[in-house]
């Protein structure tokens, strides 16, 4: 006797994945370093030219702050303190932080 068996497919369901929330890396502006080292920062840590640097920097210089990068929240953490701890060894105050993304 043979049975009749209808065979259902199983039904995967993929969890939806949720786009990281992304971060701005803030330059903030400060009376004491130097413009040269600032711009020298922006391009060893967030690998900017030096005309991209300067202009960061600039903005900066005449807004008070300036968006250097806009990415996930342990990128930009992990590069706000790199360019910082780079600031500290050479004895500048310089600092960045970092904010969600509206």
């Amino acid at each position: 006797m043979a049975e009749n068996t209808t065979l259902k497919p199983k039904t995967v369901t993929k969890p939806k994945l949720e786009r990281p929330k992304l971060y701005k890396v803030m330059l903030v502006n400060d009376d004491y370093t130097p413009r040269e080292f600032v711009t020298m920062v922006l391009k060893a840590v967030f690998r900017m030219s030096e005309e991209t640097g300067h202009r960061v920097m600039m903005t900066a210089h005449r807004m008070g702050v300036a968006v250097v990068v806009v990415c996930t929240k342990d990128i930009a953490e992990t590069k706000a303190k790199e360019a910082i701890d780079l600031a500290k060894e050479a004895g500048f105050p310089l600092m960045f932080t970092t904010e969600p993304e509206e």
